[in-house]
């Protein structure tokens, strides 16, 4: 609320000062609009107070207050506040000697923005003044001013950063921070002492209808939409306040409103969840039901519409890619035919040419897929072990980093309190001690981050991955006991999309983390780390004194490093007698007998000697063409 003024004297008029009185204006400015209203009045208390005290001082000066420029409920963070933007633009146009303000941080709480409004004021000849510190152009007025203004920055920056730890503490501990979400009620009680508790408490009037509302969108029968519709009938409409009256919530009110997970007993701040002290609205279950349909709601791109299926939104065409949409056929019988047609080629978007598919048969495709992908218990093991096995590692290695953060955080607080003492026992001036504050502050600031990030618990994480791989492991029996709507469900959990080729051939993307789960290679990796995994990483398991004919441990060149000449001057030491290379690789212009350094080091490359039954162990990491080898053209060869 910003509002100007033109001073008056106590019976009304307005005040034309003698040509002999200084000519003056005040600036008056309050933080909060609850500041604002304190008392039930129009300006507060804080505001006539500052008015008293600017007048005091004007008579002071023998100077008359002519305009007054109030900013009530404006921070002074921000020099972009109504008023007083007005205010230099009015002693840019006017005559004025005086600017009376209250206290130098009324006016900024910034070094940047006090320079920028002091030297606009000084450019059109107006003297700075504060009614309670001694500011004035002299040079000790002006050496108290920067010294206030960089007072009233650090407070401003220092006051933040204690709020902040205040309010995550109090998120930490349960409580609600700021105005409780429609269907609950902020109340203030005394407890047995007489203090003040501020709690929250269900709504009698609105609360019932929150919770209806859950548990109709839970059935999945319901779209946003119809969602809001049905409770503006039912009457539900907003808390009035003083600045506006109650009011019908907006659809977008509606959806942000079962998104919240305050109505399931958490509280959220700074992005990390915690559990709240207040009284849980809907059950956990129901509310993660909720943005189970939203998320299928979302992801499907559903509409209401005449025909529906719990496919629609999640097949596309293999073609062109776009939507397959439900379309309804009747011959001249009366019999009626469901088909899923390409949205691209029906509305002449794309030059597709899919044909139309019975649903049935799409029905039957999903199905089948479903049986075949569906994991062995043996794999459901495995895969749970070695993901298992991964958390527990990655657990250690975060509680070891959250250790040091938390100890070099503590290490910065202790710092930060010698400062303090030093300062205050004129060990250290207030330039230097703002600076080291501003240091500290930064480096806690980007400590607080990182450990906010390390709050999160694994333990989601697993439950998530058991359910995922308990789902995994009977999904095709799911999906046959499943009705439409738990079908739809299953779907989008598995499937960002699955497209179907001309040829009535599935084509899916999964979705995390059955993409991960169903890769073959993660599957075979966790079979071997069932197998030999735990055996290995286990040092009581190391064979001791025992031999294997199942593990090469050491390359036939034995154990020092291959070398140019090897294959033809310690053929004696290799298992392979030396190769010679074909007459076509001889290059007279290469080094040491014309023959290229990629040549000689294929030569000894043991990828082309060692071979099985099937063929090479591997091929040749140089880049000669395999078939060049004298030893690769005979894969059958014996081994060594």
């Amino acid at each position: 609320m910003t509002t100007t003024t033109t001073a008056t004297d106590p019976a009304g008029s307005l005040i034309d000062p003698p040509t002999s009185t200084a000519v003056a204006i005040s600036y008056l400015r309050v933080s909060t609009r609850e500041q604002a209203s304190k008392g039930g009045t129009d300006e507060g208390f804080s505001i006539p107070a500052q008015r008293d005290a600017v007048r005091r001082k004007a008579d002071q000066l023998g100077a008359a207050i002519v305009e007054e420029f109030v900013d009530a409920g404006a921070s002074a963070k921000s020099a972009d506040r109504p008023d007083l933007m007005r205010m230099i633009q009015y002693v840019k146009t006017n005559k004025v000697a005086y600017c009376i303000v209250h206290k130098v941080d009324r006016l900024a709480r910034n070094r940047a923005d006090d320079v920028t409004i002091h030297l606009a004021l000084q450019q059109a000849g107006v003297m700075l003044v504060s009614a309670t510190e001694n500011i004035d152009e002299t040079p000790s007025g002006m050496l108290l001013h920067g010294i206030m203004s960089t007072i009233a920055e650090f407070y401003s920056r220092n006051l933040a950063t204690e709020v902040t730890k205040g309010m995550t503490q109090k998120a930490i501990s349960g409580g609600t921070l700021g105005k409780a979400p429609i269907g609950y009620l902020n109340v203030r009680t005394r407890d047995d002492q007489g203090r003040e508790v501020r709690t929250v408490e269900l709504d009698p009037e609105r609360a019932p209808l929150i919770e209806w509302a859950f548990k109709a969108y839970a059935s999945g029968n319901w779209t946003v939409s119809q969602l809001h519709d049905e409770l503006t009938s039912r009457g539900l409409v907003s808390l009035p306040t003083p600045k506006r009256p109650s009011k019908p919530l907006a659809v977008s009110s509606v959806h942000r409103l079962l998104t919240n997970p305050y109505y399931k007993g958490d509280v959220v701040y700074r992005g990390t969840r915690y559990k709240g002290t207040h009284p849980a609205l809907v059950p956990p279950e129901v509310w993660y039901q909720v943005q189970s349909v939203l998320t299928a709601h979302k992801t499907a791109a559903e509409a209401t519409q005449v025909h529906d299926h719990y496919l629609k939104g999640t097949i596309h065409c293999g073609q062109c890619g776009s939507r397959l949409i439900v379309s309804n056929a009747k011959n001249r019988h009366g019999n009626v035919y469901c088909y899923f047609v390409c949205s691209g080629r029906h509305s002449k978007r794309t030059d597709c040419t899919r044909g139309a598919i019975l649903i049935e048969d799409v029905e039957k495709l999903i199905e089948d897929y479903y049986t075949r992908v569906q994991i062995s218990p043996a794999q459901r093991d495995a895969l749970s072990g070695m993901l298992h096995h991964e958390f527990d590692r990655l657990m250690a290695a975060e509680t070891d980093e959250l250790e040091r953060l938390t100890t070099h955080r503590d290490r910065l607080e202790h710092e930060q309190d010698r400062l303090m003492q030093a300062h205050y026992a004129d060990a250290i001036p207030l330039p230097v001690l703002k600076r080291e504050q501003d240091r500290v502050l930064g480096e806690l600031d980007r400590l607080n981050r990182r450990i906010d990030a390390h709050h999160g618990d694994y333990a989601d994480a697993r439950a998530h991955l058991d359910d995922a791989l308990g789902l995994l492991a009977n999904c095709a029996d799911i999906y046959q006991r499943c009705d439409d709507a738990n079908r739809r469900l299953c779907n989008q959990a598995f499937f960002t999309k699955v497209y179907i080729d001309e040829d009535n051939e599935l084509r899916v993307e999964n979705n995390r983390p059955f993409e991960m789960l169903l890769d073959p290679e993660v599957n075979a990796n966790a079979l071997n780390w069932t197998q030999n995994g735990n055996k290995a990483r286990t040092p009581a398991n190391d064979s001791i004194g025992k031999g294997s004919s199942l593990v090469r441990g050491v390359e036939v060149t034995g154990f020092e490093p291959v070398t140019f000449c090897m294959p033809c001057r310690r053929a004696t030491n290799c298992a392979i007698p030396p190769c010679r290379l074909p007459g076509d690789l001889i290059n007279s212009s290469g080094p040491r007998g014309g023959r290229k350094i990629d040549e000689r080091r294929h030569r000894s490359c043991a990828s082309h000697r060692i071979t099985s039954p099937a063929g090479p162990v591997r091929a040749c990491r140089y880049p000669v063409p395999a078939q060049r080898c004298s030893r690769s053209a005979s894969p059958a060869a014996p081994a060594a």
